[in-house]
Parts: C-alpha cells; structure tokens; sequence
C-alpha cells in the first residue's frame, strides 16, 4: 500500500515509521514536485495543487488536521485539485478535543473569576475585592456543535453554567440547549455572556461574527475565537470592544497569521492573543485514527470525518 505525503513542517519519517507500526504494509513516501507515481492515499496539510490532480485511484485523502479550508478554498480555481469521487477526510478529534476544552475552560474561568479584572487592578496597585457574576446568569454559547463544540459544550456545562449551542441543525448534547437554523440564532445570541465560536469555516459563516451579531448579545459580553479567522470582522470587535458592548475576548486565530505586527488588537487591553494553537495536531493520536480508518476502507467501509464537499466540513 503506498501513501503520498506532505506537510510543511511534519518529520516524514516520523509518520513513516509510525504509521508502518500500526499498517506493516504501508509504504510511505514524501511527495515531492514531479512525483506522479501511484498511491492509494494522500496524508496532506495545505498541499500543492500539482500533488493530488489527477490522482484518481486515489482511496482518499486525509488533511493533517480539523479543517479543510486550504483544500476546499482553492476548488473554485482549480476544480480537479480533488479528483472526482475520491472522498476526503479531516482529523474529527485525535486529542483536539480536550485540547479545546483546556482553553475554553481556562478562559471562561478566567473571566467567571474577574482574573482579568484584577489583573488590570494589579497593574494600578489597586486593592479593591470585586463583586462576583452569577453563575446562572453566566451563559456560555457555542457557535457550532459538531464533535469539537460539543465536546467543549459538555466540559463547560460539568462545571455548572448554563450552556447553550447554535447549529445548522438541532444538536441533542446532555445539559445544554440546542438552538438551530436562522431564526433561532437571535434568541440564542441574546441569551449568551459568552460566545465561544467553533463553526465550521463556510461561504455561509464567513464574517458571521460583525458588529450585528456581536450588539444582540448580553451587556459586557466576552468573545473566544477557536474556529477560523474569517468569521469575525477584527475591526467590529475592536468598535464593540471600545464601546464597552463587548467587555473582553479571546482570539486564538485571524483573517491574516501571523499577526501583523502593527495590529491593534495585540495592545488593546481587554484581547488576549495566541498564535492557532489552541488545539494541534497530535501524531500519535492522527496515526492511531488515520490507520484505523485506512483498514475501514479496504475493508469497504467509510470512516467517520469525511467531509461533504458541498457544505465545506
């Protein structure tokens, strides 16, 4: 069995070796420009357009982590960059999941606390006891429940507060409220203190979070950003931020990265930034679930993660 492989910064011979542990029959081989002979999978992360046209023996081809937006965003330019019928896989969870959940937890902790609040007391040696939020009044809202807003809904909701998520279709998660479909995203939003987004990046949800959406939620409202840059216009956090309608956020991912360094949003007191790593790649766990589901398709199956091409996830 031959596999093609690419990632910018991955040790192919680490997957190699790996992977031949899990699959004896493996053999794994970097792609590099010109390599046009035969595989029966591809493993890639932001591949080159030349790698896979044309490949359509191919069995199916598996991103290198939870989004497909640098495969799916070029198919308008180049439709054969995926060979017709040859399905294509993400990374549903492999660790992600509770690495999402560390710093959603974290944060909405943070705040709950007021640490951010006495941080910036610290800073003025100011010693003055805040008065504490409600827990039942503290809603968490997810935007997205699919394996990774669910599974950060449920650790959110194990500590108490009250949890709610929107979706495209209605969600049936232990402790939190479903909300789905365009008209229910004004109750949801106008529910929620704090708004953790995990949508799938789609022609539908780009810019989704703007300075519209961000008015309808509760007075002083905090934003965690997980998902994708290109749901949230930076520039309408910054307004909402400064006109006290937003009262912190958190950004692990945005419309350009890295960073700029001239972007306001690294010295406006009230964001914190980290630099899309809020959930990565793990090896072990990406071979262990790339390995079961290679033996699920020779045996004629179709693994869980397959992404539907026409919704983008």
């Amino acid at each position: 069995m031959d596999i093609i492989f690419y990632h910018p910064t991955f040790n192919v011979s680490d997957w190699s070796q790996g992977l031949q542990q899990r699959l004896p029959q493996v053999n794994l081989r970097q792609w590099q420009p010109g390599d046009n002979a035969p595989a029966d999978y591809a493993l890639v992360w932001n591949p080159p357009t030349e790698m896979l046209q044309g490949r359509d023996t191919l069995k199916g081809v598996f991103a290198l982590g939870a989004g497909v937006d640098s495969i799916l965003s070029r198919l308008k330019q180049y439709p054969d960059l995926l060979p017709a019928g040859v399905p294509l896989f993400r990374l549903e969870d492999t660790g992600m999941a509770l690495q999402m959940q560390e710093y959603a937890v974290h944060t909405v902790l943070g705040w709950f606390r007021r640490f951010d609040d006495y941080r910036h007391q610290q800073q003025q040696a100011l010693w003055q006891p805040l008065e504490n939020y409600r827990r039942e009044d503290f809603t968490i809202g997810l935007l997205g429940a699919g394996v990774l807003g669910g599974s950060v809904a449920s650790s959110l909701a194990a500590w108490g507060f009250p949890v709610s998520c929107w979706s495209r279709s209605a969600k049936q998660i232990d402790g939190v409220t479903s909300y789905h479909g365009a008209d229910q995203l004004a109750p949801f939003l106008a529910s929620t203190q704090v708004l953790i987004n995990l949508l799938p990046n789609t022609p539908q949800t780009v810019g989704m979070i703007n300075r519209q959406l961000l008015q309808q939620l509760k007075p002083g409202a905090f934003v965690i950003n997980l998902a994708r840059g290109a749901h949230l216009i930076e520039d309408d956090l910054l307004a909402a931020l400064d006109a006290g309608e937003i009262k912190a956020a958190a950004l692990d991912v945005f419309a350009r990265e890295p960073l700029s360094e001239d972007s306001p949003l690294w010295s406006h007191p009230r964001v914190t930034i980290t630099p899309h790593n809020a959930a990565v790649t793990l090896p072990e766990e990406a071979m262990n679930y790339i390995a079961k589901s290679i033996a699920q398709r020779e045996a004629g199956e179709m693994p869980p993660g397959r992404v539907d091409i026409a919704r983008g996830y």
